[in-house]
């Protein structure tokens, strides 16, 4: 009897056990629900019943936000080539940071006047003048683009972590936009998909490394074209890289959370 007993008590100590391992730590709970609430507002949301292109579009911040996005960096790197000295084989740093820069600015400026919401614009403001920092306390104009290079790192390692562990940020994303919070980890379908993703978002920020991190060492090491091919690589792996990968994500959110009748 008392071994039948002790034999009960300890296997409902290794449940409860299993259960708290398993069971989400309060960060988690609070993460997701800000990447949840932060994919609403992008405007992943499949009761919304949007088109895959409207969403993408929308996630884009459309004209505007796509001229916040790229008009900056390319503006510095179309100045920096025409500026191009034939003897030093460098561009004007200074006038091609600050055209950058006020671009960036008078993105920002716009959305005030306008009483628009300026988080895309400030963030855009904050990274210009950051990798503005970068290139002018150096005198390089490739340093212009280490943040990027930061971002991508840090961006890529924690996709690549939280889908390897099981806890794939976008699963914590969608599943807190969705009401799901956590217990899309017990749904296989769900975990697959979200781990996938995962992977997949991870491997594009790995990719923007592997293609512009040797021009910016070719940069460094004296070859003249480097920077024009970094920031022309750059623009290329943004938003034309970005815009599939939000409409994969969509298609594979609303599959798994189809839209409920009204």
């Amino acid at each position: 009897m008392s071994d039948a007993n002790g034999a009960d008590t300890e296997s409902g100590d290794e449940h409860r056990g299993s259960a708290e391992a398993s069971s989400p730590p309060a960060a988690s709970e609070i993460f997701g629900a800000a990447l949840g609430g932060a994919a609403r507002r992008a405007g992943l949301d499949p009761n919304e019943g949007k088109s895959t292109s409207h969403v993408v579009w929308g996630a884009m911040g459309g004209w505007r936000g796509i001229l916040e996005s790229v008009l900056p960096g390319l503006l510095f790197i179309v100045l920096y080539t025409v500026t191009i000295d034939p003897e030093t084989q460098k561009g004007n740093l200074w006038l091609s940071l600050g055209v950058s820069l006020g671009a960036a600015g008078v993105f920002t400026v716009v959305r005030l006047v306008s009483r628009q919401p300026i988080t895309a614009a400030m963030g855009g403001l904050v990274t210009t003048g950051v990798a503005a920092a970068f290139a002018a306390f150096t005198g390089e104009a490739s340093n212009n683009f280490v943040p990027g290079f930061i971002t991508n790192v840090l961006y890529g390692s924690a996709l690549l972590v939280s889908a390897l562990i099981g806890w794939s940020l976008i699963g914590l994303a969608i599943g807190f936009l969705m009401g799901d919070g956590t217990s899309w980890r017990a749904d296989k379908r769900k975990r697959r998909a979200f781990f996938w993703l995962g992977i997949a978002w991870a491997g594009l920020f790995a990719a923007r490394l592997l293609v512009q991190l040797p021009l910016y060492f070719a940069s460094l090491e004296g070859d003249p074209g480097a920077t024009t091919a970094l920031g022309t690589a750059k623009l290329v792996m943004g938003l034309p890289l970005f815009a599939p990968m939000v409409a994969v994500t969509w298609l594979a959110v609303r599959a798994l959370y189809p839209p409920q009748p009204k």
